[in-house]
């Protein structure tokens, strides 16, 4: 299982509302407490990916995914988290999943970058840059939707901060350009699949934030 999972959930959610069963909003439980227990870590990151026991569902094993290495930070892995949980708690109120999207978002937040742009792995070495622009665009969303539940400002502050680096350092509309984001990192180890280029799904992420800013988000993830 991969922590980029909690950011589907809200499909299983929005059809038990539509149809009454509640079997897609118990899957979509079972799941959440599962990366709730076996992703999250102590000191507020989490995992990209978990290996699991077909038979059992019993952890077997970490991997260390699109990060820079084994027990490692990588940053969009971070965000999925943030938003993730912070998505589940709005669909179910369960303070549980609340409680690990404000665990994840001060550990993000600690790592956000004086610039407001985020490495691909906040445990990479400084040796050799490594931007995924991706990761600042969904925790900015994250944690707008984060700051409406809880007093603290430093949410929104984040978010904002987050936003003002892309739209200061990384952001370019010129006409021959296929995307607006750029410095869009896809894996630490592995170039071939994009390394400071853009990608499309950013993009969305940098519109979503910036209507929420707005306040025009149409709140598609719900």
């Amino acid at each position: 299982a991969i922590i980029d999972c909690m950011m589907n959930l809200s499909l299983l959610f929005w059809a038990s509302r539509q149809t009454g069963d509640p079997r897609f909003e118990k899957v979509a439980r079972i799941h959440s407490d599962t990366a709730l227990r076996e992703f999250l870590r102590p000191d507020g990151s989490v995992s990209h990916i978990i290996e699991f026991d077909p038979e059992t569902g019993k952890r077997v094993r970490e991997h260390p995914g699109q990060g820079y290495t084994l027990g490692s930070q990588w940053s969009r892995g971070q965000a999925w988290g943030l938003y993730g949980f912070t998505l589940a708690y709005i669909n179910t109120r369960d303070a549980r999943y609340l409680d690990a999207a404000k665990r994840i978002a001060a550990n993000f937040i600690l790592h956000i970058r004086p610039d407001g742009l985020t490495d691909c792995d906040f445990c990479q070495p400084d040796t050799e840059e490594r931007i995924d622009n991706i990761a600042g665009a969904v925790a900015a969303c994250g944690l707008m939707e984060l700051a409406k539940f809880t007093e603290d400002a430093a949410y929104q502050q984040a978010a904002r901060k987050l936003v003002d680096g892309l739209l200061d350092h990384c952001c370019d509309g010129s006409p021959e350009r296929l995307g607006l984001l750029t410095h869009c990192t896809a894996s630490y180890h592995d170039d071939g699949a994009g390394r400071h280029a853009n990608i499309t799904y950013g993009d969305y992420f940098l519109v979503e934030a910036l209507a929420k800013l707005c306040g025009t988000d149409p709140m598609l993830w719900l």
